[in-house]
């Protein structure tokens, strides 16, 4: 009974580690070697009664859409000679977004205040590069009207001017299907989203009723980041937002497979696409009815868009204002911009817990004003109000390293007798008044808490870049000389050579072996979540000897004795 509360530590450490590992496989490309998922297939056959598509055109509602549910699916017409598109680059304080001509799309965004993990060059998210494809269109389907392949006319700005706080391009379309599509985008000092209006004058004589579609198109193979930078491998892919049924993540292997779970249509939300660090999203207004799509697109490009109805009078003009968002996942500025645009940060199940836990490091950075220094600080005000429930785990491993000589000794004498030895390990128990499982509450309670912080570390844009002291000039990347880690694998075994000895000689083993097989992984995570650790253990280290004073055990160091 003795071995119970160790046991089940050691199941929860275990299965953490081999968690880990899994996702350390699947970020360098490999199946995960304990819990493989299917992966999608380079291509995939259209849907049947769908016709072939040119990639990164608006999905089709159903399996049986129509070749004119979707642009440039008009397979009867000959087409047109294709007027030649330019690409346009507006930049402001805080990004370079180009357009191009063809269907006024967001073809590339360059984030001026965030460097790549290389420090060479600024993070570009959208783009259109060999291995890297992620666009943003617009444009209208349900008849041949102006769409994201028609080819418009550029008049605007390209230069946030000094003193002022905006700037507009817009995009006009040429007459097609008796429609005129005309885009304006305004760009804001120090904001990474974009006002769009979308005007749909019909210049003909009769009603017309195209849909509106707001679609991201991104390859599955662009780089959501590498190991290094995201070790636990955070969510990629298209993400749904709706009042009724709050933030929705869509795997890309579950849209290959058809099997995408998400709400089909509402009148509120966004959709998004999400990878670590930054993401992009539209968004309708409040009350605009609109659905949902997702679809495999050609070779490994996926898409998720909106598709909202306009009907427009003879010689009248409606508009449908949104909003794109293309930039890093700061949780104030992602609150500003949509209801639930926060989500796409991705704290995974531990949302409810990790966003207090961020609130909290957000204002201690605000009176430190160094992100490693808070991090520390957060860790002891979470050690100062776990104190006393932590205590309780403490007093009840210096209870059992108290009593520890007394069942050795007996397991010595009725080594061959297992049933005698149990009862007599019992009798000892309750003799002393200590409880085996004493320890096991106060961790368990304690340990959701350390994984959001964990995640909030992981997934924190702030860290990018962010100095602590010296050698450590960017939290979100290894140390560059393993000192760190080094420290964390010390600290580690110092924890554990305080622990009381198992009596099974091989759990003694497992209790060196599986915290420094754990630490060697720490040598690759980002310096920030090292500090994280360290923090924790040397507390964790200084709260135990303090309690084992307080108790009259004094602290020794039990060292292994392999054989």
């Amino acid at each position: 009974m003795n071995d119970i509360r160790r046991t089940v530590l050691w199941v929860i450490f275990t299965l953490s580690l081999v968690l880990l590992w899994d996702q350390w496989q699947v970020s360098n490309g490999n199946k995960a070697t304990f819990f493989p998922t299917p992966q999608p297939a380079a291509t995939a056959k259209a849907p049947a009664g769908a016709s072939s598509v040119p990639a990164s055109t608006v999905p089709a509602a159903t399996a049986t859409s129509t070749a004119a549910a979707v642009p440039g699916a008009t397979p009867s017409a000959a087409p047109a000679p294709a007027a030649a598109s330019e690409k346009i680059t507006v930049n402001t304080d805080v990004m370079s977004v180009t357009f191009n001509t063809e269907g006024g799309s967001v073809v590339r965004t360059e984030f001026l205040k965030h460097r790549s993990d290389d420090k060479q060059s600024n993070v570009v998210l959208l783009d259109n590069v060999p291995g890297h494809t992620y666009l943003a269109h617009s444009g209208l389907i349900g008849g041949d009207f102006p769409n994201h392949t028609t080819v418009m006319t550029f008049s605007g700005e390209r230069q946030l001017k000094d003193g002022a706080n905006e700037l507009t391009v817009k995009f006009e379309s040429p007459e097609k299907g008796g429609v005129k599509l005309v885009k304006t985008y305004t760009l804001k000092r120090g904001h990474y989203d974009m006002a769009v209006r979308n005007e749909v004058i019909n210049t003909g004589t009769t009603p017309q009723a195209p849909q509106l579609y707001l679609q991201i198109v991104r390859g599955a193979a662009t780089s959501g980041g590498s190991f290094i930078t995201n070790p636990t491998g955070t969510f990629t892919g298209p993400a749904v937002y709706t009042d009724v049924k709050k933030f929705q993540k869509i795997e890309f292997s579950d849209i290959e497979k058809n099997k995408a779970d998400f709400q089909k249509e509402s009148t509120s939300g966004f959709i998004a696409m999400v990878q670590h660090y930054f993401t992009s999203a539209w968004v309708l207004p409040d009350g605009v009815k609109r659905e949902h799509r997702v679809r495999k697109e050609t070779g490994e490009l996926y898409s998720v868009a909106m598709v909202t109805p306009v009907n427009v009078a003879p010689g009248a003009t409606q508009a449908i204002n949104a909003t794109f968002f293309a930039g890093p996942q700061e949780e104030k500025v992602l609150e500003g911009v949509a209801p639930g645009l926060d989500l796409v940060k991705d704290y995974g199940i531990f949302t409810i817990i990790s966003k207090p836990l961020y609130w909290l490091l957000d204002k201690l950075h605000g009176f430190i004003g160094n992100w490693g220094w808070s991090i520390m600080a957060l860790v002891l005000i979470i050690k100062i109000a776990f104190y006393w429930l932590q205590a309780k785990g403490y007093e009840s491993m210096a209870k059992m390293k108290a009593v520890n000589p007394k069942v050795m000794a007996m397991r010595e004498r009725y080594k061959d007798n297992p049933q005698q030895m149990q009862q007599e390990m019992m009798k000892i128990y309750r003799e002393e008044k200590v409880n085996p499982m004493g320890g096991c509450l106060p961790i368990m309670v304690q340990i959701p808490v350390f994984i959001a912080l964990y995640w909030v570390l992981l997934s924190s844009v702030e860290m990018r870049g962010a100095p602590w002291i010296l050698w450590i000039k960017d939290l979100s990347t290894p140390d560059p000389f393993f000192i760190l880690p080094v420290v964390m694998t010390l600290t580690t075994l110092l924890q554990t050579a305080l622990n009381p000895v198992p009596p099974d000689p091989l759990q003694a083993k497992m209790m060196w072996l599986m915290p420094l097989a754990f630490s060697v992984m720490f040598f690759f995570f980002p310096a920030g979540l090292v500090l994280y650790w360290i923090t924790n253990n040397v507390l964790s280290i200084a709260q135990q000897w303090l309690i084992n004073v307080r108790m009259g055990v004094p602290p020794e160091f039990n060292l292994p004795k392999f054989k």
